[in-house]
């Protein structure tokens, strides 16, 4: 039997930052303000005329040259973003190209801030059937190009980043072992862009009404995102006979830090297995998790026992049940 390892990881994200002083000169809040209720201290921002793939081109690059991986080695690329390059052609076909995967197919995925999440789900079973061996997933969200630097309540939460993963087969039990992923239809309206797609088509009253930034209704989101990623994370567990003393890290998607404490304390967690960097990056939707992975990859260790956990518009959300290889 195969099980999909993941063979390596890395990031990229912009040079420039944008820190809670400067958006305070923008918008009326403040660093207080923002660090009581987020957590966030400062975000990066792609000033650079350019889109997502841009940054997904940067980390898959990294990613190749750490793990020794030639572009023709590569059998899939597959690219989540919510801050596709264009509506088509397909993000993932942006980046492969730009990294000269020239053996590789690709495709995006959108499943918001659990986007990363269900691409790793998706890679998992390519790599179980036998049918690739080497799979690139790579999450890329210019999030900045939807975000209306007017409106205090979501300005403040979100960076710009990617991050990436190659996932390869294995006969022993490590790598992504189980997964559970959820959709409720019903989170529609309280986190959406209304504007831009086929049932919203730009138009000069879309654009004066903001329908092209991205809206959220934050109580709404956080009563569902801490009970969401709790349950689908409790559910992994119970489904592999792991409890809470077993796991060695907890890697929530970093969209807020008071969701992150509330899912953590709930779960019974210490804060000393919960591995977070929303302090520095802010919420970077689908990015999120493999970019906070990366940060820390030199504290995990082979064996330890990992659950990831994300949510996102639609609502999805769900949680993966990781041993490290690496």
């Amino acid at each position: 039997m195969l099980y999909p390892r993941i063979a390596g990881v890395a990031s990229y994200v912009p040079d420039d930052i944008l820190d809670n002083e400067m958006l305070s000169k923008m918008v009326d809040t403040s660093d207080e303000w923002i660090t009581t209720r987020v957590g966030i201290k400062e975000r990066r921002i792609l000033k650079k005329d350019a889109g997502s793939s841009y940054l997904g081109i940067n980390a898959v690059n990294k990613l190749l040259e750490s793990t020794s991986t030639s572009p023709e080695e590569v059998d899939l690329l597959i690219c989540a973003t919510s801050n596709p390059d264009y509506r088509f052609p397909s993000t993932g076909s942006i980046i492969a190209h730009g990294c000269g995967l020239s053996n590789a197919y690709a495709y995006d995925i959108q499943a918001a801030c659990a986007g990363f999440l269900v691409a790793l789900q998706d890679a998992a079973a390519y790599v179980r059937s036998g049918m690739y061996k080497k799979v690139v997933v790579v999450a890329a969200e210019k999030m900045s190009s939807m975000v209306n630097y007017a409106d205090r309540t979501t300005c403040t939460l979100f960076g710009d980043g990617a991050a990436c993963m190659l996932i390869e087969p294995t006969e022993e039990k490590k790598g992504i072992i189980d997964g559970v992923f959820h959709v409720d239809g019903e989170g529609l309206p309280h986190l959406v862009m209304k504007g831009g797609g086929s049932a919203h088509p730009a138009t000069q009253q879309t654009l004066d009404e903001g329908w092209h930034y991205l809206y959220q209704e934050g109580r709404a989101v956080y009563k569902h995102a801490v009970t969401d990623m709790l349950n689908s994370s409790m559910e992994v567990a119970e489904r592999n006979n792991i409890n809470v003393a077993d796991v060695d890290w907890f890697i929530p998607h970093q969209a807020n830090m008071r969701i992150i404490e509330a899912v953590a304390e709930r779960a019974g967690l210490g804060h000393d297995k919960v591995l977070v960097n929303i302090e520095h990056y802010g919420n970077t939707s689908a990015a999120s998790i493999p970019l906070c992975i990366d940060e820390y990859k030199d504290k995990l260790k082979k064996g330890d026992k990992i659950i990831l956990t994300a949510f996102g518009a639609g609502f999805t959300w769900g949680a993966l049940y990781v041993i490290w290889d690496l």
